[in-house]
């Protein structure tokens, strides 16, 4: 009775074993991270860099967690597991074990403990972690591949050339967009500057002030050096008070600007700055003596 009892215990024992290695071999790579939850650290007492090195000993193509990852890799997240080293409760003795998940956080292995009696902390985890190690090592792990995870390579690519896709069509539509709303502004504005009626210039040297004190806002220092200074979407100009006479905002014309607060333009006319407004329904131009 009981040579059959242990011959079931061995049985069970061999099936789980030849189970395992047979889940792993379909897994190309193994993902180590750089800490351990039971560490305060990165890669502390060179645990995790040690954990990588046992890996790749016992066959496993094995990553630093964040490090450069294969092209197959980055379009298959699927081919690698990701491991983990897990530390047992124990009053004299360190004992740690070693988890591997697959894409979906499903536990594919689970190692036997491995344990130290060492008091100081960096000798006693790298003695556990290399006996709990063994347990790998016994699997005799070797890569091959499994349609059914690297089938999922081509599904993935499809999807995230669909969104790829997706994403270029809206960003396509964007700029279409922009592009029609700056042309519909620009249009807007050559029509003011084009349908200027026939002008009233007035003589540089002389400054008018208008009865209604300028209905409009315009303001005529025509004697005095105008000095632009650049604020958002325009400029101030500033007499030498320095007081502010005029604030322009920026169109999408060149050396075109809009009076805050007024119906005038100035714009640039040859190598002259000229202000334009209206005054009792009579357009009239008047030269600026701007330094930018």
């Amino acid at each position: 009775m009981k040579t059959n009892f242990f011959s079931v215990i061995i049985v069970c024992f061999m099936v789980t074993t030849v189970f395992s290695q047979s889940n792993l071999n379909d897994y190309k790579y193994v993902i180590v991270p750089n800490k351990f939850d039971f560490l305060k650290q990165k890669d502390q007492y060179q645990l995790n860099s040690l954990a990588q090195f046992l890996f790749k000993k016992y066959g496993f193509e094995a990553l630093m967690e964040g490090g450069k990852y294969p092209e197959d890799l980055i379009r298959n997240r699927c081919l690698a597991l990701r491991s983990d080293v897990v530390k047992e409760s124990g009053m004299f003795k360190t004992k740690l074990s070693i988890e591997l998940k697959d894409c979906n956080d499903q536990l594919i292995y689970s190692s036997k403990l491995g344990e130290s009696r060492e008091k100081d902390y960096s000798r006693a985890y790298n003695e556990a972690l290399r006996n709990t190690f063994k347990s790998i090592e016994a699997l005799n792990y070797k890569y091959k591949p499994n349609e059914n995870i690297t089938g999922l390579q081509t599904q993935s690519s499809e999807a995230r050339n669909e969104v790829t896709q997706e994403i270029e069509q809206l960003k396509q539509e964007i700029q279409n967009l922009k592009k029609e709303k700056e042309a519909e502004v620009a249009v807007n504005a050559q029509k003011v500057v084009e349908s200027k009626p026939k002008v009233e210039v007035v003589p540089v040297p002389t400054i008018k002030k208008e009865v209604n004190n300028m209905e409009t806002g315009v303001k005529e220092v025509l004697s005095k050096v105008l000095y632009a200074q650049e604020i958002e979407n325009g400029f101030q100009l500033v007499d030498s008070s320095p007081k502010v006479v005029y604030r322009i905002k920026q169109t999408k014309l060149d050396n075109i600007f809009l009076v805050e607060n007024t119906s005038a333009i100035i714009y640039k006319k040859e190598d002259r700055w000229v202000i334009e407004y209206y005054s009792n329904n009579v357009l009239k131009q008047e030269e600026l003596n701007i330094k930018f």
